[in-house]
């Protein structure tokens, strides 16, 4: 167990924990979360011997062995599948042993050696190894190359690798999806799921901690507070807990207000059944945690430009890529003003492709890319954080943007972005990540766009900015087009999806889970098997594995027609169980009955009939419909 007794912490002069108590018991998965700034990466650092407390006391049982994924970026000329098994010290230990044993030829040693070697699973250390990489987004050819090859998001997703390759009793990840995409985390959430020893997670994706932890320890005003359950569970609790103080009640209302207003808005465009009933229960729970942000320093708002041309933008039978080579072929898309649209895909299939190519950063290889007379793109990349001027302030890049604005326009304005008194004058050369990532979005919100393009803009965010974006997200009049790992923006924030796969960019009819289930089954690893010649005698030919994609491609063209037709039923069973109500709602009124309203009875009588007809009828298409889609599909 670890266990904190009346430990605090001092960093300069900022206390970050004064007489925190906390127990974690072995097995246990809790979310850490709080502010930036709290002592979240404070706490691990303890936990790894990095920094001491100054008074209190820290127990960790003896014997453990903790591993937790490196935030530096170390530039190694050692291959990306030996930087991973370097993880697994054991490993690394009889690997060595066995080597020095061969070379002294000590036989008597070697057969206990390579016992415990067999043991520990050794003979697939290797495969293990590759499927790590693999789940985060690495091709087999990348196996073999070096870690100074690659850019740094991509080698944190290494150290994250090499943290899951370790036999580990503990495992202390500090924002493990911030370098992911949508597909990698997925994969990485499974894992966890499955991870038998007690994790620590820092993580700012509410849908990812719902989904993983069992609880939730929250560091707020130097104290450790520990919530039994999900992110779900501890923000109802810390609502009720708001919710009491007269104090927040007023801006409480407010907040309920502006969601509600939106799921009416939501509801009355909602054009797919399935998402539509998704969406609305993700807002209602929206509703419910409200007050758990009362107190959040973060609330702004995209305005959007008023003059709307229709459409916005458009591509016809565009061929994306880069210089002779074509990611994405014959792409047409019409963008109009109240378009909320998902991308989805795997990585690598051209998702950021097209946004630069949306934006006009890209050329097209062929095709037409037509923009509306009054348009007006906002784009957030992580690039745009490195082009920060480091030597201004955020005042300054506001002031660039419009000299003829007061100064006092401006810090209003960026004080809805957290950048309050001196903090709007202080340079970007200090700031987090966070602080830059909330500077860019202010220069994007200011300008107005129309056409908003968001290329994993929650990196570096903490959950009180996420809440915020989703809630300016949500009242953004223009068009929106955004691709995140964070499944609750995107289930809060778009109202249809477009999945970016094999060249191609299509309408997808389902949701979020039925995109996980989709991928998961298209990426479900090949057994582990010990040696070269077995995995070789198991596996697929390179022309067999081109066959089976190919037989997958016509089955996705064969089952997406019934899956839209079965979409189109749904809404309409919707659509009639809402009259069937209304009808009902009517005939209960027992003034209906009266004499002098027997004409009305009799209409709504048959209207009642007719109704219950259609569904009937609707309902009997629908389960052919389905059961048709559910025998293909398995």
């Amino acid at each position: 167990m670890i266990q904190l007794q009346a430990l605090s912490l001092q960093r300069g002069k900022t206390l970050l924990l004064e007489q925190v108590d906390l127990r974690v018991h072995p097995g246990q998965k809790v979310g850490v979360i709080g502010a930036n700034g709290s002592g979240k990466s404070s706490l691990f650092k303890m936990i790894l011997g990095q920094l001491h407390h100054d008074t209190g006391d820290l127990f960790i049982p003896k014997g453990w062995q903790i591993a937790h994924m490196a935030q530096e970026v170390e530039v190694l000329e050692r291959s990306a599948i030996d930087h991973v098994l370097d993880g697994d010290q054991p490993l690394r230990q009889l690997q060595q042993a066995i080597a020095e044993a061969e070379q002294a030829e000590e036989h008597h040693k070697l057969g206990e050696l390579y016992a415990q070697y067999d043991a520990i699973d050794g003979y697939t250390a290797t495969a293990r190894a590759e499927q790590l990489l693999h789940g985060l987004g690495f091709m087999q050819i990348d196996c073999q190359r070096s870690v100074s090859e690659f850019s740094g998001g991509w080698r944190i997703r290494l150290n994250l690798a090499q943290a899951l390759m370790c036999r580990s009793d503990l495992l202390l990840l500090d924002e493990p999806t911030n370098h992911l995409d949508l597909d990698a985390a997925l994969w990485l959430e499974q894992w966890l799921r499955g991870y038998e020893g007690t994790l620590l997670l820092i993580s700012h994706d509410r849908d990812f901690l719902d989904r993983v932890v069992t609880h939730i320890a929250h560091i707020e005003r130097t104290k450790i507070n520990l919530y039994r359950g999900n992110y779900t569970a501890f923000e109802l609790l810390r609502a009720e807990r708001l919710a009491q103080q007269q104090a927040s009640f007023i801006k409480q209302q407010d907040q309920i207000a502006h969601i509600e207003s939106f799921i009416r808005r939501f509801k009355a465009k909602a054009t797919k059944a399935k998402q539509a009933q998704s969406r609305i229960k993700q807002l209602e729970r929206m509703e419910k945690i409200a007050p758990a942000h009362v107190d959040s320093p973060f609330s702004f708002t995209f305005y959007g430009e008023r003059k709307l041309s229709n459409p916005l933008l458009n591509l016809h039978q565009a061929d994306l890529g880069y210089g002779a080579s074509s990611i994405l072929s014959k792409v047409s898309l019409n963008l109009q003003p109240d378009m909320r649209i998902g991308l989805l895909g795997p990585n690598g299939a051209g998702k950021s492709t097209l946004i630069k190519s949306l934006v006009g950063e890209q050329s097209l290889l062929s095709g037409d890319r037509v923009e509306g007379e009054n348009l007006r793109i906002g784009y957030f990349a992580q690039h745009q954080l490195e082009a920060l001027d480091l030597e201004a302030s955020p005042l300054l890049h506001l002031q660039r943007l419009s000299p003829k604005s007061s100064e006092q326009e401006i810090r209003n304005f960026l004080g809805g972005f957290g950048f309050v008194g001196d903090d709007a004058l202080d340079t970007v050369r200090h700031f987090s990540g966070g602080e830059k990532a909330r500077l860019a979005l202010s220069l994007i919100a200011w300008q107005q766009p129309n056409l908003l393009l968001m290329d994993e803009p929650t990196n570096h965010l903490d959950l009180e900015v996420r809440h915020a974006l989703t809630l300016a997200l949500q009242d953004f009049p223009g068009a929106l087009i955004l691709v995140s790992h964070d499944r609750h923006l995107l289930s809060n924030c778009v109202d249809q999806f477009l999945l970016v796969s094999d060249g191609s960019v299509s309408e997808y009819e389902g949701d979020l889970d039925d995109y996980a289930a989709w991928l998961s089954s298209r990426n479900k690893p090949e057994p582990i098997v010990a040696d070269q010649s077995q995995a070789e005698d198991r596996g697929e030919s390179a022309q067999d594995r081109r066959e089976r994609k190919r037989l997958e491609a016509e089955r996705r063209q064969q089952l997406a027609p019934l899956r839209k037709a079965v979409a189109k039923l749904e809404k309409q069973l919707e659509q009639l169980h809402e009259q069937q109500q209304s009808l009902e709602t009517r005939l209960a009124d027992p003034a209906i009955y009266e004499d002098s309203r027997k004409p009305e009875l009799k209409e709504l009588l048959q209207a009642q009939a007719n109704v219950d007809r259609q569904l009937e009828e609707v309902e009997e298409e629908w389960m052919l419909q389905s059961e048709q889609l559910e025998a293909l599909s398995d």
